[in-house]
């Protein structure tokens, strides 16, 4: 029987983050948003990409916990992004573009620590990576939704998306759909 559960994270562009757990086994749904912000109302993206709002570019991902667990999301998560640059993923620059996990309870904030202190040797760099209590999350707007999928001809698709996917098909083989 399925245990579905979610995950809160950031990684810089939503874009890249969603199209990398579209391809991980057990992984049911993945919903580009935003989250962690302190302006009232649905944020835009727009919005968010002034850095006006406090949120980040987060995706929220439903998976099923009987085949892979929240500590394999977020090892996933954590080295197919960099999350030892503040505030900044490659060209993407501003605080909407930070490093963050959002946990939902204790069990998960302990788990993400201890992510976070086994993957740091992988790096030369001390983890910058933002633990943060779950906040509501915002959808975004449908044309972010499943992005790279509907857009593989763009240019930021394949210079910044398609190379990542690469990654993440050579050392998580494993755990491909």
């Amino acid at each position: 029987m399925k245990q579905l559960k979610k995950a809160t994270v950031g990684g810089g562009c939503f874009w890249c983050t969603e199209a990398i757990f579209n391809e991980i086994k057990g992984v049911e749904k993945v919903v580009s948003g935003y989250a962690g912000g302190n302006v009232p109302g649905h944020p835009t993206y727009r919005e968010v990409c002034s850095g006006l709002t406090g949120h980040a570019e987060v995706v929220q991902i439903t998976y099923d916990a009987t085949i892979i667990s929240y500590e394999e999301i977020l090892i996933i998560f954590m080295t197919t992004h960099d999350p030892t640059t503040l505030n900044k993923q490659g060209a993407d620059v501003g605080t909407q573009y930070r490093s963050v996990i959002f946990y939902q309870n204790t069990s998960e904030k302990a788990i993400a620590e201890t992510v976070i202190e086994e993957v740091q040797k992988y790096f030369d760099n001390p983890i910058v990576t933002e633990l943060a209590e779950m906040p509501i999350f915002f959808a975004a707007e449908d044309v972010h939704q499943n992005y790279y999928n509907n857009n593989k001809e763009q240019a930021y698709c394949n210079f910044v998306i398609t190379p990542k996917l690469a990654k993440v098909r050579k050392l998580y083989a494993d755990k491909l759909k």
